[in-house]
């Protein structure tokens, strides 16, 4: 990338997102209150239980039965960029034990973690008005441990001090916080990073993996390509990548 080209800056994007409501359709870009919500996760659970068969709460002919079940272990995931905690609520939790929940914008980030805390004593309302819980954390057979910050800055490996957790605690003397991932879920989020700390993230959460079945699922708009060439579309609004992020051809360069 030339170093005339517009890159993306960490606070003039946390600045723009501050500004946005703290909720479905602030985080949807004003396609909160429609299908979108419903459809993607929906669609996004699928993928995964296509991927991981072993994670279905029913029994299912494409079941691997030679693969971990979640009776013998937890099940952990990442999900970055996290936002007020839709991808976590709506996909991960119907899923998977435990969720670590990375977001830098403060309003997003507190507006999850009510949600995880109204959750807990069993009343929380969407933006709709309708009673929305999320899965495993009133009977704290689920957790979802919160994190303030930016992926620029943030090993999955070793994460740091949480700023809260909510639902499952793990026994007395055990700690999990630096236990490793069997998803890493991005979503709508890598276009905040320059292409060398994108490069770096994406390092950093390989090494943060279980075992060789575990994932890093990237989940993102992509611009048209140009034949060959590298393309990528900068948003001036929020200084980022994001909406029309990197080329399919540009996203390969940096996952190898």
């Amino acid at each position: 990338m030339s170093s005339t080209e517009p890159v993306p800056d960490l606070e003039a994007g946390i600045l723009y997102w501050a500004t946005q409501p703290a909720n479905y359709d602030g985080v949807l870009g004003g396609f909160g209150t429609g299908s979108l919500p419903r459809v993607d996760a929906l669609g996004s659970r699928r993928f995964l239980l296509d991927l991981l068969p072993e994670l279905s709460t029913v029994p299912s002919p494409f079941r691997n039965l030679s693969a971990p079940t979640s009776e013998t272990r937890r099940v952990r995931a990442l999900d970055v960029g996290a936002g007020v905690g839709r991808v976590t609520s709506d996909v991960l939790l119907p899923l998977v034990s435990d969720v670590v929940l990375l977001e830098p914008v403060e309003p997003f980030i507190n507006e999850a973690r009510s949600r995880g805390k109204a959750s807990e004593s069993g009343v929380e309302l969407n933006d709709s008005g309708y009673r929305v819980l999320w899965k495993g954390i009133a009977d704290k057979s689920k957790s979802v441990t919160f994190f303030k910050g930016a992926l620029q800055s943030f090993d999955p490996a070793a994460p740091g001090t949480p700023l809260d957790r909510v639902g499952y605690l793990p026994p007395d003397g055990d700690d999990d916080k630096e236990s490793k991932f069997d998803v890493i879920w991005c979503q709508w989020c890598l276009g905040h990073l320059k292409d060398d700390d994108l490069v770096q993230f994406l390092q950093m959460s390989k090494k943060a993996l279980r075992d060789a079945r575990s994932l890093i699922v990237v989940k993102e708009n992509l611009c048209r390509e140009q034949g060959n060439e590298p393309v990528t579309v900068f948003d001036e609004q929020d200084s980022t990548f994001t909406r029309f992020v990197r080329s399919d051809y540009v996203l390969q360069k940096s996952l190898l």
